[in-house]
């Protein structure tokens, strides 16, 4: 895919950015790129790697942007970790309102680092490329630390909100969806503690709630997903806790009866 260069216009209270954008579905054609960004999916994260490989040049970097924890090893898997970036969004709350329009409610920060950690001169290359098109970039020496704090905010709001059909701030608002939400935040603090991550953070409620505020109108990615009658990424996200959790002997019920809601909602999905 390639792109001319951004026009962007504020429009209070919103900044309003058109992109005329040569895309294909198939790659086809597309040669010698200098950087591939792989944002799919899950369950599109292996066809996507292969085609990096194809269109991207040798010692073109890869920058994975997914919601969750493993899709960058899957990535590692087909392509090596010294090719890999990793990119961590959050705030913005995304979603497509149609053909090559994309809606945020929020616009924070993407955080960018090397998959086998360390600040490189090519991580910054390609942190100006994101700055060149109106976003906000950080760069980090270990990006994994931003995952994980990324993941609990997922954990929070996207099983719940997909069980539940609420919003980011109505969650927030019904007490008892937000017992559900702050215990799965718990259960995946105390797993990246487990796991010897170094969070900026002790409490993990505060944390989450505070980046709640900022996308109240948000719907989660898994709430989207149904909504359209499709499987979540469910374990990339509240089903990644149980599965790291059993590794370290912490024990995460709540994530893991949701996760298991979840699937028998999704049992009916197709079915008349």
């Amino acid at each position: 895919m390639r792109s001319t260069p951004t026009a962007c216009a504020l429009k209070a209270p919103a900044v309003i950015c058109t992109v005329n954008v040569k895309a294909s579905t198939d790659g086809v054609g597309v040669t010698d790129v200098d950087l591939v960004i792989i944002a799919t999916k899950h369950d599109g994260v292996d066809d996507a790697a292969n085609l990096a490989l194809k269109i991207g040049k040798s010692d073109a970097p890869i920058l994975t942007i997914q919601n969750g924890l493993g899709s960058a090893d899957r990535v590692a898997d087909i392509v090596g970790s010294d090719r890999i970036m990793m990119g961590v969004v959050g705030g913005f709350g995304a979603s497509m309102k149609g053909p090559g329009h994309a809606h945020h409610n929020g616009m924070e920060f993407l955080r960018l680092g090397e998959m086998d950690g360390g600040m490189t001169d090519r991580l910054e290359v390609v942190a100006e490329a994101w700055r060149a098109g109106t976003f906000k970039v950080l760069t980090f020496d270990d990006i994994h630390k931003m995952v994980w704090e990324k993941l609990i905010c997922n954990c929070t709001y996207s099983g719940v909100g997909a069980l539940t059909g609420l919003t980011v701030g109505e969650m927030q608002a019904d007490p008892f969806a937000w017992s559900l939400s702050s215990a799965c935040a718990l259960e995946a603090f105390n797993v990246a503690q487990a796991k010897g991550i170094k969070l900026d953070f002790q409490d993990p409620v505060t944390y989450v709630r505070d980046f709640g505020q900022k996308i109240p109108g948000a719907r989660p990615s898994m709430l989207l997903d149904h909504m359209a009658g499709r499987k979540a990424e469910i374990d990339n996200i509240n089903g990644a806790i149980p599965r790291e959790g059993g590794k370290l002997g912490v024990a995460t019920p709540v994530n893991s009866t949701l996760v298991a809601a979840l699937r028998a909602k999704e049992s009916g999905f197709g079915k008349s």
